[in-house]
């Protein structure tokens, strides 16, 4: 309805009849949108809204939300309707309104946004702000939030999401917000901005009116000077209006904070965020037409204020359309038109929810004037049948449309070198929920439905698979539906990879895959192909209740979440998936059988059972990858990623949950490689931390693996033989690291692992074992290296271990001197141990040797290190006090020590020659020079020439 202008000239005083008229105009056009608000809701929605003011003016305890403490309550100039008490009723029976005079401490009550406008639908929340008098105490001010949170659970009841925000205008104004970014809380983001909504959108509930209506457009410059001259001369009273401020022009600087916080809010409701974002670009382009505030103030100053072209949602549409059509931007506004479209949650083709609403009205209108006809309506209103690939479309304009706004408006600052008004803190978790939401990364699973679509559930879908039958890499793709081969290439396929696990974690991320969904799995048959790796479709079925299961409800991540670092939350290990790992022996028909069962090492062969893992990982930032392990040593290189990523929070290990394909083997393997994730994680990390360090020993089919940790980085090595295992495991250490067999490592050498677990740090042990005609021999040093042989037996048992015990004594006497000369570490106590094996168990016992045993006279063979010029090490070997040197002797020199000790001997017997003492240069190792070398390093050393003399003696 059209009325005259208001014009109030504050040059020539100011007339308290034109303040009324124009309070007056303001006040009618927010009774219509409160109307329209209330009839978006549900009738048991609509109490909600009724009783919001009663419920804060009165902290009643027969009305929701009453908090029992010292709570603020009491709202200015508030006088409840009978609606209102009606509503009171109905929630309370009990309820009578008192007659005691409130001392308000409340100021405004004011609903925000989409409310009453053509922006509202049925899935829309309500935004509250409640505004409090700034000089509340701090205890009754926490009391009102505490009743506010109860007022928001109340009415989640009714199924209405309410946000109400508790801060004083007085806050606001000087720029104090403490809110923090969430769900509906754009914090730190935008000041000016949000005001600007504010005042173009908010409904007034109750309590004070905003002092912004009565400070004309053209005056806004004047706004603080103004304001006091209509408070400090009594024009208005100060219990009925409430100042949040004026608008200057909006920096620069916020235009980026609040376009990253749009586009947080555009992960999951596109529409509303993708209008918004745009405003914001065209506030920040074309700063010559203003902000739609003014706008809407100068309609009512104007009297032209129409409540359908006032509408909030209208009036932004208008303002996006005059700059994209001055921009020729075709493809944008189309955009924004199906955004308003989608958002308003109107389907214009079904009469009859349409029907009567004010919203279909002016929908209606628009779309007429856009020209669209029935078929574009026809495809919008059915978005819930959305399939996928239409989906997939429309979200690449969306996303597209986003991040260009978004570098758009971050190249503005940066031309401006202008910082975002946005807190560091903030701008780090609205970046962190973008780079999880559209971030593309290796073996990421791609989201493709942030909220465009309802739902993308399909009845039907189809798995197919085509290529050679060894080959773990084909091409799988994923149709709606295929009756027979023949069909695949009628049709196009809605997605291809390089995996059918792939696919299906792909549909499970994206809503299509469902536990009502028929599977079906269609494999082209290869030539020669027996079937033995063909899946079925019960197993399909059964991978996918798992992948599902343990994956569950993908939604967006939380705050808390995103304020730390991604952490790994569930590891699934999909085994063997299509592949069959005995594929040449079934070819074959052969089957090998032995007492073996391990997965690892099954049977007389030692087959590795594990022959494929898919990993799929979710993390605490909601992302899900999928990373393959095809190829090699596919279980270890599974092994040292999942460790790598346990030693980020080793108090917080992932969970790990394993499926195997179907297959006699399939429960053995999934239980194998569950028992190995679960000892590894907890040798590597017991109590919560780690890693500490220790060297696993893992056997594969006829290979060994030690996993071990370089600091916090995991690693291993592959190791083909027994020797090179022994060799590896001699090997210096800087810190004390024992080796820990896996659970069925070692189970044919009981007397070597019992070894493994008696090992203590800073002791030197010798541990020994008769077996038949041989005596093995290990030596663990004070750091944990690790060395093991075995000898034929030769005379006693004193003449086996007293050149070993002896040698030992001799290295741990040198280094006792050294230590009094002020070496660094501590002596290492000398233990010998008998290792004996009966009836299957393992058990250690001390061999005690008097002191003075290991220096009973015989021949000492000293052994000499010698750098030679080619960076070899030679040793020059000392018998009593003759000299047999490398230089001297070159190839003879072995020979020459045998010959000689022979002919010092009393006895004929041909009892070995043993070295007993030896000595290595400090520069053995240039990376430790002048340190202490260990134990192990000369057992090693020793160990290879006594080789060496011991095939001399053998040729004489």
């Amino acid at each position: 309805m059209q009325e005259r202008p208001v014009f109030i000239d504050f040059s020539e005083g100011v007339d308290r009849k034109l303040l009324k008229a124009i309070a007056a105009r303001f006040i009618t056009l927010n009774r219509v949108r409160l109307d329209r608000a209330r009839s978006a809701l549900a009738w048991r929605q609509q109490i909600v809204l009724d009783l919001l003011p009663l419920v804060f003016h009165l902290n009643h305890p027969a009305l929701p939300g009453y908090y029992a403490g010292e709570c603020a309550h009491g709202l200015d100039r508030y006088e409840p309707s009978e609606r209102t008490l009606q509503a009171a009723q109905q929630v309370a029976r009990s309820f009578r309104p008192g007659g005691r005079k409130l001392v308000p401490e409340l100021a405004g009550l004011f609903l925000i946004g989409s409310p009453g406008s053509l922006g509202h639908s049925v899935a829309s929340d309500l935004d509250v702000w409640v505004c409090h008098h700034p000089e509340l105490p701090p205890h009754r001010l926490e009391a009102l939030r505490q009743k506010a949170l109860r007022v928001t659970e109340w009415a989640a009841q009714f199924g209405l999401e309410l946000n109400l925000f508790v801060f004083s205008a007085e806050d606001f104004r000087q720029g104090r917000e403490t809110a923090q970014v969430s769900s509906e809380d754009c914090g730190s983001a935008q000041h000016y901005l949000l005001l600007d909504e504010f005042y173009r959108t908010a409904i007034h509930l109750g309590g004070r009116y905003p002092l912004w209506w009565l400070i004309p457009v053209q005056e806004e410059g004047r706004y603080g000077e103004l304001t006091r001259f209509l408070l400090e001369n009594r024009f208005v009273r100060s219990d009925e209006y409430l100042d949040f401020g004026e608008i200057p022009s909006v920096p620069v600087a916020e235009f980026l904070g609040a376009g990253i916080w749009q586009l947080y809010k555009g992960i999951e409701s596109p529409w509303k965020s993708l209008l918004k974002l745009l405003l914001i670009e065209c506030y920040a382009r074309d700063r010559d037409h203003g902000l739609l505030s003014a706008r809407f103030k100068k309609a009512v100053y104007e009297g032209r204020a129409s409540v359908d072209e006032m509408d909030p949602y209208v009036m932004l549409y208008r303002r996006l359309e005059q700059w994209l059509l001055a921009m020729e931007a075709p493809g944008r506004l189309d955009l924004v038109r199906r955004a308003l479209y989608l958002k308003s949650g109107l389907p214009l083709t079904r009469a009859a929810e349409v029907s009567g609403r004010w919203q279909g009205k002016i929908l209606h209108q628009l779309v007429t004037e856009w020209g669209w006809d029935r078929s574009t309506l026809v495809d919008l209103d059915s978005r819930h049948q959305w399939r996928v690939e239409r989906v997939m479309v429309l979200r690449r304009r969306v996303v597209s449309e986003l991040t260009h706004s978004y570098r758009l408006l971050s190249r503005m600052a940066r031309s401006g070198n202008v910082r975002a008004t946005i807190s560091a803190m903030d701008l780090n978790l609205l970046g962190r929920k973008l780079y999880a939401a559209f971030q593309r990364k290796a073996g990421k699973v791609e989201m493709v439905n942030p909220g465009i679509a309802p739902t993308l559930m399909e009845e039907n879908l189809a798995f197919w698979h085509g290529g050679s039958r060894r080959s773990v890499t084909d091409e799988w793709r994923l149709f709606r539906n295929l009756d027979s081969l023949a069909d695949k290439g009628a049709q196009a396929a809605i997605r291809r990879a390089g995996s059918l696990v792939e696919l299906v974690v792909w549909c499970h991320c994206n809503g299509l895959l469902a536990p009502a969904t028929r599977l079906s799995l269609r494999q082209d048959v290869a030539e020669g192909d027996n079937g033995g790796n063909r899946l079925t479709v019960s197993d399909l079925r059964s991978m996918a209740g798992f992948i599902g299961t343990h994956l569950g409800a993908l939604a967006p991540a939380d705050r808390d979440a995103l304020m730390v670092p991604a952490q790994p939350l569930v590891h699934l290990l999909l085994v063997n998936v299509g592949v069959d790992p005995q594929a040449s022996l079934t070819e074959r028909g052969l089957h090998k059988l032995s007492g073996r069962h391990d997965s690892l090492g099954f049977s007389g062969g030692r087959d590795n059972l594990v022959a494929t893992i898919e990993q799929v990982s979710l993390n605490s930032w909601h992302e899900v990858s999928l990373q393959r392990y095809v190829t090699g040593d596919a279980l270890v290189q599974c092994l040292k990623n999942m460790l790598a990523l346990v030693a980020r929070d080793p108090a917080r290990p992932p969970r790990v949950e394993v499926w195997c394909a179907g297959g006699s083997h399939a429960a053995a393997i999934t239980r194998r490689i569950r028992e190995l994730v679960d000892d590894v994680i907890r040798q590597f990390f017991a109590g919560g931390f780690g890693p500490h360090p220790l060297r696993y020993l893992l056997k594969v089919d006829q290979r060994w693996f030690v996993l071990r940790f370089d600091g916090h980085e995991p690693g291993f090595i592959g190791l083909a033989t027994d020797q090179a295992l022994m060799d590896y495991l001699a090997r210096p250490q800087e810190v004390y690291s024992p080796v820990v067999p896996d659970r069925y490592a070692l189970q044919e050498d009981p007397a070597f692992r019992e070894v493994c677990r008696a090992c203590q740090p800073d002791l030197i042990q010798m541990f020994w074992q008769q077996a038949g005609d041989w005596t093995r021999f290990w030596v663990s040093d004070e750091t944990g290296s690790l060395y093991g042989w075995r000898q034929r037996r030769a005379g006693s048992r004193r003449q086996a271990l007293l050149p070993l015990m002896r040698f030992l004594e001799n290295l741990g006497e040198r280094r006792r001197l050294r230590q009094m000369a002020g070496g660094s570490r501590q002596e290492a106590e000398l233990l010998c141990t008998e290792v004996r094996l009966e009836d299957g168990e393992c058990r250690l016992e001390r061999t005690p040797l008097a002191p003075d045993s290991l220096s009973v006279g015989g021949l000492e063979l000293h052994a000499v290190g010698v750098q030679q010029g080619d960076g070899s090490l030679g040793f020059d070997l000392f018998c009593d006090e003759e000299a047999f040197t490398v230089e001297g002797y070159g190839d003879r020199q072995m020979r020459a020590v045998v010959d000689y000790i022979r002919q010092r001997r009393r006895s004929a017997e041909p009892y070995p020659v043993y070295i007993t003492d030896l000595h290595l240069p400090h520069d053995l190792d240039p990376r430790a020079w002048q340190q202490e070398l260990q134990t192990c390093q000369y057992v090693w050393y020793r160990h290879q020439l006594q080789q060496l003399l011991d095939e001399a003696a053998a040729q004489t």
